[in-house]
């Protein structure tokens, strides 16, 4: 399915914000700072950019999506639940014993996952690699990537950067979840990044900067990007970790562990609100997304 107003991108990615609350706090682990922020980005991905197919997750044709900060896979999964990869109700199986959802994802147990995600810093190497050999071969496939700002405290990350660059591959986009958090608390106080654009564009790189929560102005870079040439595109994406939750948003300690029940709770009527106040017809009209429960 594809959604192409605005209005709809913005519910599904309280849908899917939702469904992340949900997972997580069944799991009793994980993530909840990144996948609530990066919500709407891959929203938009997922429901009007990439081109795609559910039916068929290994079409010749498709774009490729890499997750290198496997660690927010909760979104990835939500998201790919809610287009029809797999059952919505396996969500609930995050991180459980013998579940396809694992902590962080594995190539070959679900549908539509391109690589292994865990070891940060290397899921530029890999889609650097995918952009080259399309390139090669000369097929127009785009190969999108989602990056932690943290994560580029690797240096094996900058070996891609440069890789990308000298090849110049127009066909390779990069999103970085510009949050500003990491484990161990602002990225600025840990290793300082900025001025980041200036760091890509020194390697040879085009860059945007967006706001990763105005819908229309990520779907406009996004659509923009398949249309980049002659370097590789870098779109630093600027979010509030925890977006939708307010106890939650901006704060480093979200970063690596799940809500409490009662948590998980403020949570849901939170983001359910945001949803009543905006959301007019658009549930009945889309009955069979509606977020999962316990």
């Amino acid at each position: 399915m594809k959604l192409n107003k605005i209005k709809d991108l913005k519910m599904m990615a309280d849908v899917i914000r939702e469904d992340i609350i949900t997972s997580l706090v069944t799991a009793k682990s994980g993530h909840s700072a990144g996948p609530l922020g990066m919500a709407d980005i891959f929203t938009a991905l997922y429901f009007n950019v990439l081109k795609h197919n559910p039916k068929k997750p290994k079409w010749d044709g498709r774009d490729r999506f890499v997750l290198s900060n496997g660690h927010i896979c909760p979104v990835l999964y939500a998201t790919m639940a809610n287009i029809g990869y797999f059952p919505k109700k396996e969500l609930l199986t995050l991180r459980k014993w013998g579940s396809r959802l694992q902590g962080h994802p594995h190539r070959t147990s679900l549908p539509g996952l391109e690589t292994t995600s865990g070891p940060l810093g290397s899921g530029l190497s890999q889609a650097a690699g995918m952009a080259l050999a399309f390139q090669r071969d000369k097929k127009s496939n785009k190969v999108f990537v989602s990056l932690g700002d943290g994560e580029q405290d690797e240096g094996n990350h900058w070996e891609a950067v440069m890789f990308a660059g000298k090849h110049k591959l127009s066909n390779l986009i990069g999103i970085t979840d510009r949050n500003y958090i990491q484990i161990d608390g602002n990225t600025e106080d840990v290793m300082p990044l900025d001025p980041l654009d200036k760091k890509y564009e020194a390697f040879n790189w085009n860059v945007k900067i967006i706001d990763g929560h105005d819908m229309k102005q990520i779907i406009k870079v996004l659509k923009a990007s398949r249309t980049n040439k002659g370097k590789p595109l870098m779109i630093i994406a600027n979010t509030i970790p925890g977006k939708g939750v307010d106890f939650m948003e901006g704060k480093f300690e979200w970063h690596g562990k799940p809500p409490k029940p009662d948590e998980a709770e403020l949570a849901l009527e939170e983001i359910h609100a945001h949803e009543v106040e905006e959301r007019g017809d658009w549930v009945t009209k889309h009955n069979k997304w509606k977020p999962i429960h316990k």
